[in-house]
């Protein structure tokens, strides 16, 4: 399994220059948490349902605010061949829980999350209860 299987493949994306109520109102049609910015395929911003909230205390035009004014510049990101267990780093390292996935060209390719990473790690951990369970009749959880 990699990085690539485990989140959506179609990502919500906007460009540098949508503005905020559009965004807020992706987020809401599409029941997302983080829109990607990009530019030739390529993402070069995030924006967080969180950023958006942040907004009101730093705009006094709200509906004129970009993508561009409010987004992470540069997101981390992660290739899409990449082990799952690899979230794990780059959560630790870049201290943020969503990354665009990209292929080895640079384009977005999906989203992970860290809900991600703990939705496999469950379902794994229940394979292996499975097992445990199967070859130990007296174990009793």
């Amino acid at each position: 399994m990699s990085v690539g299987e485990l989140g959506p493949k179609n990502v919500v994306t906007a460009s540098r220059d949508t503005e905020l109520p559009a965004l807020t109102e992706s987020f809401e049609n599409e029941q997302v948490g983080a829109i990607v910015i990009t530019e030739n395929d390529e993402p070069v911003g995030i924006v967080t349902d969180r950023d958006a909230a942040l907004a009101i205390h730093s705009h006094d035009d709200l509906a004129s605010v970009t993508a561009e004014e409010i987004m992470a510049e540069n997101p981390a990101t992660i290739r899409d061949d990449e082990d799952p267990i690899e979230i794990s780093r780059m959560i630790d390292e870049h201290n943020v829980r969503r990354f665009p996935t990209v292929d080895g060209d640079g384009k977005l390719t999906g989203i992970v999350t860290l809900d991600d990473l703990v939705a496999t790690i469950g379902e794994e951990l229940d394979n292996v209860s499975e097992t445990i369970e199967a070859q130990s009749p007296e174990y009793s959880p």
